[in-house]
């Protein structure tokens, strides 16, 4: 048998094992969902208000345009944040190998080390794919609900920052979860991600509400840009559709600067182009640090 099929009959047994207990593919499920049901419930309101506030006095438009660019930007908040948080919790069956000892199983099999380690960051990748589609999917209920002005072209992009921010979101956890032996480990891992990672990337309060010296710091991480690219896709067909409305530049402009769609970094705004330049540039970083971290661990055994 090739490494080839090798790797992809790893991928697909770590894939079953995950899928196996419907309890864990729920707990994956359960964060963004608990975020969406959140907003419709209680911040729903606050949202829409600081969008209604970048209006001319006096001024209004559709009720669907307003509902439903809130409920974008809570959309892309949800799956960039998932993306990476999604990822720490379903990377659950590399660590359970090693509590059990199945690793050693492989080791003693003739698969290179390599394509063990590969098969669990590629299943990885699957597992979290899968799971943020399911949230989408979910999210896209309630936006085809209250209102809908996502276009072709940005619902496509949408899906292409989705796999940007599930490759980051991967890599990361994969070189993080190499050093974790345990299931305290993980959990620990897993909820301090879930705890802190949208803060400081800013999808749960934008950062141009924060001051200016931590706007420049966060603007110094690739999380922030994975919002960002994310955030220019949920929106833009809103943002089409109040500038028919009427809604000035200058207004639209204000939207996007308040709500992370332009981040501005040391006095420069961020083009998409860079934005993408530096996330999928730290993903290039991460994949170099991930394939050291193998190299070194297997050396080590």
């Amino acid at each position: 048998m090739t490494e080839v099929k090798k790797l992809i009959s790893l991928v697909g047994r770590n894939t079953k094992c995950y899928f196996k207990d419907k309890l864990t593919f729920f707990m994956s499920l359960i964060t963004p969902l608990i975020l969406l049901v959140l907003f419709v419930t209680f911040l729903r309101n606050v949202y829409i208000q600081s969008f209604e506030s970048a209006f001319p006095e006096g001024f209004t438009v559709d009720k669907k345009i307003v509902d439903g660019i809130a409920g974008a930007w809570l959309m892309s908040s949800i799956l960039s944040v998932s993306s990476v948080t999604v990822a720490f919790c379903s990377n659950l069956v590399m660590v359970e190998d090693k509590i059990n000892s199945s690793v050693n199983d492989f080791r003693a099999s003739p698969i290179k080390p390599t394509t063990v380690s590969l098969a669990y960051f590629v299943s990885n990748f699957f597992v979290t794919f899968a799971v943020m589609m399911c949230v989408m999917f979910i999210g896209h209920i309630y936006l085809a609900a209250v209102g809908w002005y996502i276009t072709a072209g940005n619902f496509f992009m949408i899906i292409v920052d989705c796999i940007c921010g599930i490759l980051f979101g991967t890599l990361l956890a994969g070189i993080v979860e190499s050093f974790v032996s345990s299931q305290g480990g993980l959990s620990a891992v897993a909820t301090l991600v879930s705890s802190m990672y949208g803060f400081i990337c800013g999808a749960y309060m934008p950062i141009s509400s924060f001051s200016k010296g931590l706007q420049n710091v966060l603007g110094c991480l690739p999380g922030t840009y994975s919002v960002g690219i994310m955030r220019n896709h949920y929106m833009g067909g809103y943002l089409t559709a109040l500038s028919d409305a009427g809604v000035s530049d200058e207004a639209i402009a204000a939207i996007k600067d308040g709500f992370d769609a332009n981040i501005t970094v040391f006095g420069n705004q961020i083009p998409l182009w860079a934005m993408y330049t530096i996330l999928l540039g730290a993903c290039a970083v991460l994949l170099a640090m991930f394939i050291a971290v193998i190299i070194l661990k297997n050396k080590k055994k």
